[in-house]
């Protein structure tokens, strides 16, 4: 499989908007391990792609018709700026390298770039299959499809150059979505549960599993899709951020990620 770049023909507007409120302290269950800060987040945004950039979150949305680049800050969940994608794209993983960001969609298999700074479109990258989650190591992709298989992209063309089955204790992992790369692990959203992943990199093993059910999240559950999407990673505060879709909060998780380190 290859990739072919080509110039976008409308680059979409971006346009400021406004979500304000204050962070807060969540005290979590009885068995938790810490405190978690949380912060807010639009309850209209459907979570599909979360990076986090110096105070900043950059947010893919999804969904035919609604979905969205946006830039939020995270302190108050103001939206700063956004692009709209046009109604036959449904926004998925997004990744920011060397001060551009990377946004997946579902099906087109179309990779969309923009500038992190202006969030003006500047290319465009093709790929083969469906676009679920993406991260990077810095200097190199990884891309999932849902299935139990992650994929290594080049960091300039975007063609595979790996892939590596994700194993626990019970077989492959299936349905692997969103994707962030924490201190040369992957973590990943397992869709329609409440885990996390820890995933080897190399060897597609799963060395932790973080159950996030106790998250105090009052629209979990809301519709059948509200569930658990999104992870960002602050590397220099060894912060980690969730949130899902539909949320109406971003929770900030502290170390080691939860309240389980059994592999799944």
């Amino acid at each position: 499989m290859s990739a072919a770049v080509s110039a976008p023909t409308t680059p979409p507007t971006v346009t400021p908007t406004a979500h304000a409120s204050a962070a807060s302290a969540v005290l979590p269950p009885a068995g938790s391990r810490a405190g978690i800060v949380s912060y807010p987040h639009d309850i209209t945004a459907f979570t599909e792609g979360l990076v986090y950039d110096h105070g900043v979150l950059f947010e893919s949305t999804g969904l035919y018709g609604e979905s969205k680049l946006r830039k939020v800050d995270l302190a108050s969940g103001r939206v700063i700026a956004q692009v709209r994608m046009t109604a036959d794209s449904f926004g998925e993983g997004l990744a920011l390298l060397r001060g551009e960001l990377f946004q997946l969609t579902y099906t087109q298999g179309r990779c969309f770039v923009y500038d992190a700074e202006t969030l003006q479109r500047k290319r465009e990258l093709r790929y083969d299959g469906e676009g679920w989650g993406l991260t990077t190591d810095g200097t190199r992709f990884v891309m999932s499809d849902g299935s139990a298989t992650l994929t290594f992209r080049d960091a300039t063309t975007f063609a595979p150059v790996r892939k590596v089955t994700v194993m626990g204790g019970q077989g492959p992992v299936v349905n692997l979505n969103e994707l962030e790369w924490v201190d040369g692990f992957v973590m990943a959203n397992v869709w329609g549960t409440n885990a996390l992943v820890r995933i080897d990199p190399d060897s597609g093993r799963v060395v932790q599993t973080v159950d996030l059910a106790y998250l105090p999240e009052p629209r979990r559950g809301a519709t059948d899709d509200d569930v658990l999407n999104g992870i960002a990673y602050d590397a220099a505060g060894g912060r980690l951020f969730v949130t899902g879709k539909r949320w109406s909060r971003v929770f900030q998780i502290a170390k080691p990620w939860g309240v389980a380190d059994s592999g799944r």
